[in-house]
């Protein structure tokens, strides 16, 4: 018999607030108990100046990839008003992202991300779509390069990995980088620090899409057991990291919304 096979275990969506809000939305209406729990906030960055130069020499670049949605939100918010969009290839890693770059005006036929049926959305799915393009520019003897728009730690120290910048420099790309947002630790209350406590046992998973969304999680309940706590990973590397942390249990559901739901629902 299914551990959680009664009820269905509830689901933390750990996403920072925007995309957890909708993540849990979905899940509900694919009949899950699910609810948001951000461990991520999204803050603006101190200094726009990074921001204001990138603009400046955005029409440059052949292609402009954003980590995410929200890079794609604060690097437009941060838009002269007298500043077209550049005729360029706007890339990204999942639907989330292709939504805000069509919502923020990106001509659709510019824009390069993994369709919603893409068994992964990361670097590789990207790099893979986008291969055909770098190669036909290796071709017309001219040099390009790219831009790639993320966010940065309370450090200001860029966060994400950077596997994709050097396929890029090894296929001949000049490789530009641009901080447009924070990405910080949330300030939890007693009221969510006691939720996270309970939710480390019993009929409860926590879905990371993140692993810098489970390093908060640690960092807020210091010396707390995770070997009895359940965690969905939506990419291997997430359910590698959250092992080495103990979570006792880890199991990698899909990149999709209603395939996440199916793969939830069948847990034992």
């Amino acid at each position: 018999m299914s551990a959680f096979a009664n009820p269905q275990p509830r689901v933390l969506v750990t996403r920072p607030e925007r995309e957890a809000q909708v993540w849990a939305q979905a899940l509900q209406t694919q009949g899950l108990d699910a609810q948001a729990f951000p461990l991520i906030d999204i803050v603006p960055l101190p200094d726009p100046v990074e921001l204001a130069l990138a603009w400046q020499q955005l029409s440059r670049h052949s292609a402009v990839m954003f980590v995410s949605a929200n890079a794609v939100r604060f690097f437009m918010a941060a838009r002269p008003l007298t500043t077209r969009l550049p005729e360029i290839q706007a890339w990204g890693t999942g639907p989330g992202t292709e939504a805000a770059l069509l919502e923020a005006g990106w001509p659709a036929a510019l824009i390069r991300c993994p369709g919603a049926d893409a068994l992964q959305f990361d670097s590789e799915a990207l790099w893979a779509l986008v291969l055909a393009d770098v190669e036909r520019w290796q071709m017309d003897g001219r040099a390009h390069s790219a831009l790639i728009v993320r966010g940065a730690d309370a450090q200001g120290q860029t966060a994400g990995r950077d596997w994709l910048a050097l396929q890029m420099a090894d296929a001949g790309l000049q490789v530009a980088q641009c901080t447009a947002y924070a990405r910080l630790a949330p300030k939890l209350d007693a009221k969510q620090l006691d939720l996270a406590r309970q939710s480390l046992v019993g009929c409860c998973c926590w879905l990371f899409s993140s692993s810098e969304a489970a390093m908060h999680l640690r960092e807020a309940l210091p010396g707390a057991d995770f070997s009895q706590a359940c965690a969905l990973a939506t990419h291997p590397r997430i359910a590698e990291r959250l092992r080495h942390w103990g979570w006792g249990r880890v199991l990698v559901v899909p990149a999709t919304l209603s395939a996440q739901a199916l793969s939830i629902k069948s847990i034992e």
